[in-house]
């Protein structure tokens, strides 16, 4: 869990990770040189759960290299990823790792999302989880709210998150499953997804430019690339058209 200027929202993220129903995991939480209070409220969640790891940068990285730094910390055989405005339900984690029971060759799984708004008012729009997706699937939508991922850690330090310029998770995902054929899907709502004007996505032009420097740092060229973006902004603009409703 990467953090910054959180103080709103940390408490509430933590506290939906020590409600696991899953009880063997570690919460490796790092601030990113926040001025607020997110580094006060950690180090008491920090005191009070030995399983909570609190770390600071020494200076404000981005939101890619903290995740980064966090995964080569890990002890674990599965990364699980959750932002410090989202949370997840109690059942989250040990669903997920059920499906290893199914899909024994599983690398990636991802749950469905369901939405808040900055307030924590929920809209009624639930974005399913395909019980698999392929990379053609992916290319067309990504369906995988990047809180709702876990994947194999040895994999993820592989592939690494690049630079803050464009959607790291979209650009992990894609890679893995160039390889790796499928992402497995639970489908029920297991994240909550706290939407917000000043995300990245929340800004279309800087989430379209984005998303045009992940095709292309997959590997696609400029025309290809610009058709992919094309794409995906519609399917985007129709997914937001349907929280909104």
């Amino acid at each position: 869990m990467p953090a910054y200027n959180a103080e709103k929202t940390i408490a509430t993220a933590v506290k939906s990770v020590l409600a696991q129903t899953l009880k063997d995991w570690e919460l490796i939480v790092i601030d990113d040189g926040s001025t607020d209070k997110t580094a006060t409220i950690l180090s008491e969640f920090a005191k009070m759960d030995g399983r909570i790891r609190f770390l600071q940068n020494e200076n404000n990285i981005g939101v890619s290299h903290t995740r980064n730094r966090a995964v080569e910390l890990a002890k674990g055989e599965w990364i699980a990823f959750l932002d410090s405005d989202d949370m997840w339900k109690p059942e989250k984690l040990q669903k997920q790792l059920l499906l290893l029971q199914k899909y024994p060759e599983m690398v990636i799984c991802y749950t469905a999302s369901s939405f808040i708004d900055e307030g924590g008012k929920p809209y009624n729009y639930i974005m399913p989880a395909p019980e698999r997706i392929t990379y053609k699937e992916l290319l067309h939508k990504n369906l995988m709210s990047c809180s709702s991922v876990m994947l194999r850690t040895d994999i993820m330090r592989e592939i690494k998150m690049p630079a803050d310029n464009m959607h790291e998770d979209y650009y992990v995902w894609l890679t893995v499953l160039k390889k790796h054929k499928f992402a497995y899907g639970v489908n029920e709502p297991l994240l909550i997804y706290r939407l917000s004007a000043n995300s990245k996505s929340g800004n279309r032009i800087k989430s379209a430019k984005m998303l045009f420097n992940s095709y292309r740092a997959v590997g696609y060229n400029l025309f290809a690339t610009a058709f992919l973006v094309l794409r995906y902004t519609f399917y985007s603009v129709k997914k937001r058209r349907k929280i909104y409703s």
